[in-house]
């Protein structure tokens, strides 16, 4: 909070922050409708432009979801709870479920698309093989709710891979980790990446995000016993729809 000698926070702000207060005391539950920008502008004495850009402030942190001729609602989603270290655990992947499975019971749409690429520069290097060598890349479209949550894309050494269900776009129970065991690849250790950013328009085009709310930027290395990198997986989610989870021993 602002001490009261400090600069006074801009009007728009501080209706936003009253109606998030609203939200989050449950005066305004899911699917409720949040007062119009007239109402609002009456309310606090300000311009209808003022309201608006609060209302702004809402859709942008994925607290609301505004519709030509509808106003806004309380956006009705409940976000993913994301286990960063349970849901890689072998017992998950090596007993036929998914990762994903680990995070969530709701049924959830996946898009996947499998083909050869020249691996980019950054990918080469993790993967330790040369620049533009061919491999093989898994990319995902993840659907929840009828909402686009999740763009990943799998890099996997095509002289590894080739001729495995990993280059088909079912790879059965268990994933690509549990092909990998198969050949005897199974992933044996991780190292993840996060960092934050604004998307990029093709990010948020996938997503169905604005341009002005953070993705969340995943990138997980996975090494096999031998600490040989097999897979590069990059991953851009939206940062209003998950809550990234951590829990470990001391």
């Amino acid at each position: 909070m602002a001490s009261d000698t400090g600069p006074q926070r801009p009007k728009y702000q501080r209706i936003a922050d009253a109606l998030k207060e609203a939200i989050e005391s449950g005066a305004y539950g899911p699917g409720d409708r949040l007062p119009g920008e007239s109402a609002l502008a009456a309310q606090y004495d300000v311009a209808v432009l003022t309201a608006r850009q609060a209302l702004k402030i809402l859709r942008i942190e994925g607290l609301v979801e505004t519709k030509k001729g509808a106003g806004a609602r309380v956006i009705e989603f409940r976000p993913i709870r994301r286990h960063g270290i349970q849901r890689l655990a072998r017992e998950q992947w090596g007993t036929g479920r998914s990762i994903w499975s680990a995070d969530e019971e709701r049924p959830v749409t996946i898009d996947v698309r499998v083909d050869t690429v020249a691996a980019p520069a950054h990918v080469a290097r993790m993967l330790e093989v040369e620049e533009n060598d061919r491999v093989c890349t898994r990319s995902r479209r993840f659907v929840l709710d009828d909402r686009p949550v999740m763009l990943a894309t799998s890099y996997l050494p095509l002289d590894l891979v080739d001729g495995t269900a990993i280059m088909r776009v079912d790879t059965g129970e268990g994933g690509a980790y549990a092909r990998l065991a198969e050949i005897g690849h199974a992933p044996a250790h991780f190292r993840e990446e996060i960092r934050c950013r604004l998307p990029v328009a093709e990010e948020a085009e996938g997503l169905g995000m604005p341009l002005e709310r953070p993705v969340i930027k995943v990138c997980r290395t996975a090494f096999d016993a031998e600490l040989r990198a097999v897979e590069v997986n990059e991953m851009t989610m939206d940062s209003a729809a998950y809550v990234l989870e951590y829990k470990f021993d001391a």
